[in-house]
Formats: C-alpha cells, structure tokens, sequence
C-alpha cells in the first residue's frame, strides 16, 4: 500500500470516528434545545389565551370574545387543504376551563381533560397518541388554559431541524476527502520525484543525488542515501586498489614458481630436480603467506570488517601457542625464540578470536626473518591494571626513525629480503580495532623493538 493510500486512509478514519462523535453529540444537544424551544413556546401561547381571558371585559364582550375564537379555530381546521393555513395547526390543541366547565377547545383537542395538573409540564397519552401538556392556572380566579402538542409531530420537528445541523458536516465529508487526497499527493511529490530518480539512475552510477528544493524531511534522507553511496564508492575504490595490488604482488611469485616449475621439468639430474622443487615449494610458501596477508588485510578493512565480538583470553597461553607454530620456522633457520613472563601473573584480557595468533604470526615471524642466523628473538610480556604490553625484540638491522611511519603502510618494505610489506600493516590495523597501540624502537642488543599494548577490556576504536 502506498504512503499516500495509508495517510489518507488513517485521516479519514480518524476524522470520520471524530465526526461521528461530534455529530451524536451535536444533535442529542440540538434536540434537546428544540425540545426546550418548543416547551417555551407552549408556555407562551398558554399565557397568551390566559391573558386574553383575564381582560376586563363585561359578560357579552366575553361571549363574544369565545364566538369569534371558536369561529377562528374551525378555520384551523381546514388548513390542511388551505394555501393560508400550515400543515402542523390541527397538530397543536388547547383547552380553557373554567373551574369543571370547559369554556374553549380546538378541535384537536379532546372533550376531557387533558391533564389532570393544575400547572406545569407532563407527557400524557391520550386516544392512542402521546402528546406534550403544559397547564396553567390564573391566580386568584377559577380559570385554567391548558397546551398541548402531539408527541410524532414534536418528534418529526426535533428531527428534521437537528438532521438539518448535520447535512453541512455529511455533504462536506467527500469534498474533504478529496481536497486531503490532493494535498496528501502535493506534499508527498517531492518524495515520488526522489524514487522517480533513484528508479531510473543507473546502477553503475554512484555520484550523489542532486535533488533542489527538498523538505526537511527528505533532506535527510537524501543526505544519508548520498553517504551511503559514498561509502559505496569508497568501498568500490578499495576494492580495485585491493585487487590491483594483488595483482601487482602476485604475478612476480607466480612467474618464479613457474621458473622453478620449468627448471624442475628440465633437470636431467636428480639433485638438480630435487633442488628446483625445493625453490618450488619454498615459493609456494612465500606465496600463501602473502595471500593470507592479503585475505587478513581485506577482513580488517574498516568498512568490511564485522563488530568487534572481544573473548575472554589469556594472553601467556595464546602467545606460547603462536610461538610454537613458530618453533620449526625458528629450528631452520637457527634462531633461539626466548619468551619472557611472569607464570603467576593475571594475563587476561578480551580480545577477538584469533587476533593474538596473527599478531605473533607477523611479527615474530618478521623478527626471525631479519635477525640472523645463531641469533634470538625474545618475547616479553609486562601486566598492567587495565592494560598488557608484549614486546619483541631481534637482532636484525633495525628501521631508522625516519622509516617507521612508512612502514605501517600497505606494500612498504624496509630492506632487502623484506616481505610483502602487509605485516605491520595487519597489526596496526588489528590494534585499532581493539584500541591497542603499536611503538616501534631500538633493541636493547641492535635491531628492532616492537611494543604492542592491549587494553583488558576491549571498547570500540
């Protein structure tokens, strides 16, 4: 259902129960209101007659006086088929008495009483018809004028002129309708122009939208599409960077294995084969590793990577674990690989799954690339009360002072032999997601320092 189908429906309902109850409530009061106008206006033609019968008039004016008002009330009668005359004249009755003697009545009215009240107001039935009797009596003189009207047609009355209050509101209900249906679909044009324009951009198209004048509304919206679609450009760019420099990275080992793959091929002497197959293999290594840089790289992308989800860890247990799949790198290559820490020490901290392995991976595993052989890379670990700090020192030629902001850039290698250059990288990147921080610095015995200090309690970077 469409916003302008919804809003219009939910108005109406709302307006029409709104109306509803006003119109109840405005004709049970206008009812009532007409009921009280016609309660006057008995009491007044009561006081009328009862005024004309209190004149001081002789006996023969007086006889007069009743001859000429019956002769007016047989005209009453016939006002049905008269143009002078009303419809509703028969309806209304009267009666004049005198004491027990009834002196006048209109021929509406029935020969006995009316009502037996001496004065005011009752609802009496009479003949099988319910009529409204006002009486009332002349103080000080036996006479009593009695009014009344017959209760269908004081019904009718209150009826039609309370409906009549009511007939604007009824009429007046489509028109609304139809002026909120046009001014529902005024305010939200704006709103159809943005999808209009968003349905026929082209998916490749990733500038933003350009969309004057906009509501405050739809200002918002556009600004949170236009940096989402920022953010869908950066990230697009990212990637082509990525898989540029993959490319870039890849294609000098590939073309070495394929080397060492053809020299294997073309040995014809078995140390020969046996020696290019291990170039081969040594390749192969150096190549997963650079791609599973590469992929750990990518994972930590701060606009791919996932929530930080920190799990209680022991920072001793999880550093002897990365160093012994290190021990068979060290064994080869001859190089003693020392860790130094406190046993009864508290090392626990929260931190991601896995982060503490990629963090030795890199950067003992650089350590033991650049010190030399019969050399040592020694680990230590320091506890703090809200932070821990490792430490790892080699023997190798160190980086300059000058050099150690370069190097935490992606592909940046320090010296001959270097790597990928994607290991520092990936811990920089790894501490900032868990807001660690990375020192570089000289050995105590020549070459490199490498500080790293981890928070216990993992929060947002």
């Amino acid at each position: 259902m469409s916003i302008r189908r919804r809003t219009l429906g939910v108005v109406l309902l709302v307006f029409g129960l709104s109306m509803l109850v006003i119109g109840l409530t405005s004709y049970r009061d206008a009812a009532h209101e007409v009921e009280e106008l016609f309660d006057a206006k008995l009491a007044q033609n009561a006081r009328l007659l009862e005024g004309l019968m209190r004149a001081p008039l002789a006996s023969e004016q007086r006889e007069a006086l009743l001859e000429s008002l019956k002769a007016s009330l047989q005209r009453v009668e016939q006002a049905d088929q008269q143009i002078a005359g009303h419809r509703y004249e028969s309806k209304l009755a009267f009666q004049l008495w005198e004491g027990d003697q009834l002196l006048l009545r209109s021929d509406s009215a029935p020969p006995a009483p009316l009502t037996a009240l001496s004065e005011g107001y009752e609802d009496t039935r009479l003949a099988g018809r319910t009529w409204r009797v006002y009486a009332l009596s002349t103080p000080r003189s036996p006479l009593r004028v009695v009014v009344g009207e017959r209760g269908d047609v004081r019904g009718e009355l209150v009826t039609l002129i309370a409906l009549r209050t009511l007939m604007p509101d009824l009429l007046g209900l489509p028109v609304l309708a139809f002026l909120l249906w046009w001014a529902t679909g005024w305010g939200l044009r704006p709103l159809s122009r943005m999808a209009e324009q968003i349905r026929r951009r082209d998916p490749h198209t990733l500038q933003p939208l350009i969309l004057h004048p906009l509501p405050r509304e739809l200002e918002t919206i556009a600004g949170a599409l236009n940096r989402l679609l920022e953010r869908i450009r950066a990230l697009r760019v990212r990637e082509k960077r990525f898989i540029a420099d993959a490319a870039h990275e890849l294609r000098t080992p590939l073309a070495v294995l394929d080397l060492h793959a053809q020299n294997a091929l073309a040995a014809e002497d078995p140390a020969d084969r046996r020696e290019a197959l291990g170039k081969l293999r040594d390749g192969v290594a150096r190549s997963t590793r650079l791609v599973t840089q590469l992929l750990a790289l990518a994972r930590l992308d701060p606009e791919e990577e996932s929530p930080l989800a920190g799990k209680p860890a022991d920072l001793l247990v999880e550093v002897r674990e990365a160093l012994a799949k290190l021990s068979p790198l060290a064994a080869e290559r001859g190089i003693e690989l020392q860790l130094e820490a406190d046993e009864a020490t508290d090392w626990r901290l929260s931190v991601e799954p896995g982060a503490i392995d990629t963090l030795i991976q890199n950067l003992a595993g650089n350590a033991l690339q650049h010190s030399p052989q019969g050399g040592t890379v020694t680990v230590g670990l320091a506890a703090g009360d809200h932070a821990l700090s490792l430490t790892i020192d080699d023997q190798g030629t160190g980086i300059p002072p000058d050099q150690r902001l370069e190097v935490l850039e992606r592909f940046h290698r320090a010296g001959p032999g270097a790597g990928a250059g994607l290991g520092l990288s990936i811990v920089d990147r790894l501490l900032q997601r868990h807001a660690g921080r990375l020192r570089l610095d000289d050995a105590p015995d020549g070459g490199l320092r490498v500080e790293v200090v981890l928070p216990r309690t993992h929060r947002a970077a």
